[in-house]
């Protein structure tokens, strides 16, 4: 880290939080589609053609689906949970027999040993039914102990923990604390280590540790400080019946009324030094390794969702008439509906291509493809939330129970709009996802030539470095400007706003050097426009597969209307108001 980025002039609290960032990222360097596009070299090779999934895997995947499908339509009250705030214990019970707790874990565990991709879709499947029961099997799977077992985990731990996760043990995973959210250089949670090393006492309070309360053993990351990296974390299994584990109290929230959070406090707790996991001071690499899977589900349930206001609101606007004619022919609500359906399509693309990456390597390096996924599938979410409440109108806001009270199509509008609300938040905000995405699309530009800048390092390799950077940049420039055609397919403006793209980035560093990382509505316009020709493309490379003509009509939609987003979000990096809107806030900050 040290080598690349100059922390020298920072003060010591963003210095030691950049250092345990930078620590804990994945070290190998981009080779991604995605990655391309920022370099302004798409690799449409990479996408086209786009990856389908193979029959014998769809076949397991849609028997598995079946049976979740007869189950939560006959056994689970959506409604119901959320007016009571609570899952129902023979629901719970119902999923473990179905085997939901145990869908990525390998059969040999007790699992059902289901790839990635069926695992998305059953996301996508639960996303438009219930987020309690997508949030519920989402933390237990994605970032509770599953996941990090699968990547880190010793057989020792497999073979005890991931056999009672796959029969239906809950887990949890514990990261959060009160003064620390994406900062975990503040974390004040520490383990230390006994003398004899048979174990470490863990002490300290983690906030909203979803599945918390009913969890029987969470993953917890605390400080394991080392005498030359004070801030060193690492993850333990932590199992929620030893003594000093205790639940302090239950949070309750805008949406997800069954959502088992709550504060855990440990005081002096005795956890085995078997059950670390991965290495001591890897603690935060194992969960940002974690979350770059687990990232995957929240798109995926957004898929769903978006999938289900279709469901709503089409036969509405076919129904419901206005000035003489059904509602979804005013061009107002025509806009909408085209929305919904081009977003649900580029979301399912975005999580289906990057959860066949992981199928076909399970170390593959999908850092870069899951956070844009993530981002601009949870905003695609959410706007589409909004939209269907927007078409539905005094119904859209009418909660079901009301709606069925008065007669009415009971359509969950209002309760899939107040649940789908923290996808953008969840597992990393959008905001702090721009910074996460804008750093990964940096570190080709970085590695090259950021030594050049760093003033800790001598003249003579400072003047190297830039040599180097300047032959390098001297063929890699003039070929972002080429019209170089795109192969594997029509690509339309793909190409060339990638192109545009990777000069805007180049122009950015050379302008503002080490601030840059300042400019953060900058470096967020960057990413967006990175995000959407992600989407455009796999959306086109989808659409070529399936080679029906509703989805060549969708992804010819996605790509002009991502075209003219894009030019608006070029056009607003030299003309926006920022730094007048930086001052304004300055202002009222200071009074």
């Amino acid at each position: 880290m040290s080598s690349i980025i100059d922390t020298s002039k920072m003060s010591e609290g963003q210095r030691a939080a950049l250092e345990m960032a930078e620590a804990s990222r994945d070290s190998r360097e981009l080779s991604g589609f995605a990655a391309s596009l920022f370099d302004g070299s798409p690799e449409f090779g990479r996408i086209f053609p786009f990856p389908v999934q193979d029959k014998k895997d769809r076949d397991e995947g849609d028997a598995f689906i079946a049976k979740m499908r007869s189950f939560l339509d006959t056994k689970t009250d959506p409604d119901a949970i959320d007016r009571e705030g609570e899952i129902p214990d023979e629901v719970l019970e119902g999923l473990a027999a179905l085997g939901a707790f145990g869908i990525k874990i390998p059969k040999e565990y007790g699992g059902l040993g289901l790839s990635q991709t069926n695992y998305s879709r059953t996301a996508m499947l639960l996303g438009g039914h219930c987020g309690n029961l997508t949030a519920l099997l989402s933390a237990h799977q994605s970032i509770g102990l599953p996941q990090p077992l699968l990547m880190f985990g010793d057989e020792a731990q497999k073979r005890k923990y991931l056999t009672r996760c796959a029969a239906g043990s809950i887990s949890a995973f514990a990261l959060t604390e009160k003064d620390v959210g994406s900062d975990p250089a503040r974390m004040k949670t520490e383990a230390k280590l006994s003398e004899d090393g048979t174990h470490y006492t863990l002490s300290g309070e983690k906030l909203w540790c979803t599945n918390g309360l009913k969890a029987d053993a969470i993953i917890v990351m605390a400080r394991t400080p080392l005498p030359d990296k004070p801030q060193a974390t690492s993850a333990f299994i932590v199992e929620t019946d030893w003594p000093g584990v205790e639940i302090v109290t239950r949070c309750h929230f805008m949406g997800l009324k069954a959502l088992y959070n709550g504060v855990i406090r440990f005081t002096d707790v005795m956890v085995p030094v078997e059950n670390l996991v991965g290495e001591a001071g890897k603690g935060l690499k194992i969960a940002l390794t974690t979350l770059n899977t687990g990232r995957l589900t929240l798109p995926a349930a957004c898929a769903g969702l978006l999938n289900r206001c279709l469901e709503m609101v089409l036969p509405w606007s076919r129904e419901r008439e206005q000035w003489g004619q059904p509602i979804g022919k005013h061009a107002a609500i025509a806009a909408k509906l085209a929305d919904l359906a081009a977003d649900a399509f580029a979301t399912e693309s975005l999580v289906l291509y990057t959860s066949a990456l992981v199928d076909a390597d399970h170390s593959a390096d999908i850092r870069l493809e899951a956070a844009l996924a993530k981002l601009w599938g949870t905003e695609a979410g959410w706007r589409g939330a909004d939209a269907t409440l927007q078409i539905k109108g005094g119904r859209g806001y009418e909660t079901a129970d009301s709606l069925r009270n008065r007669g009415e199509a009971p359509d969950p509008v209002e309760r899939l709009f107040r649940d789908c609300r923290i996808n953008t938040i969840f597992e990393g905000s959008t905001e702090i996802m721009h910074l996460f995405i804008a750093r990964e699309a940096l570190d080709p530009h970085l590695r090259r030539g950021a030594a050049a800048l760093d003033t800790r390092k001598s003249m003579g390799e400072r003047m190297k470095t830039a040599l180097k950077a300047g032959i390098f940049y001297t063929g890699w420039y003039p070929l972002r400007w080429l019209p170089i055609p795109a192969g594997g397919g029509d690509f339309g403006p793909i190409p060339s706003l990638s192109r545009k793209l990777a000069r805007t980035l180049f122009h950015s560093m050379a302008r503002y050097g080490p601030k840059l990382e300042k400019r953060q509505l900058l470096l967020g316009r960057l990413v967006d426009i990175g995000a959407e020709l992600f989407a455009m493309s796999v959306s086109v490379a989808r659409a070529r597969a399936l080679g029906d003509e509703d989805s060549r009509q969708l992804a010819g939609y996605i790509t002009r209307r991502g075209e003219r987003r894009v030019r608006n979000l070029f056009a607003e990096i030299g003309g926006a108001p920022d730094d007048a809107g930086y001052r304004v806030a300055k202002r009222l900050l200071e009074k």
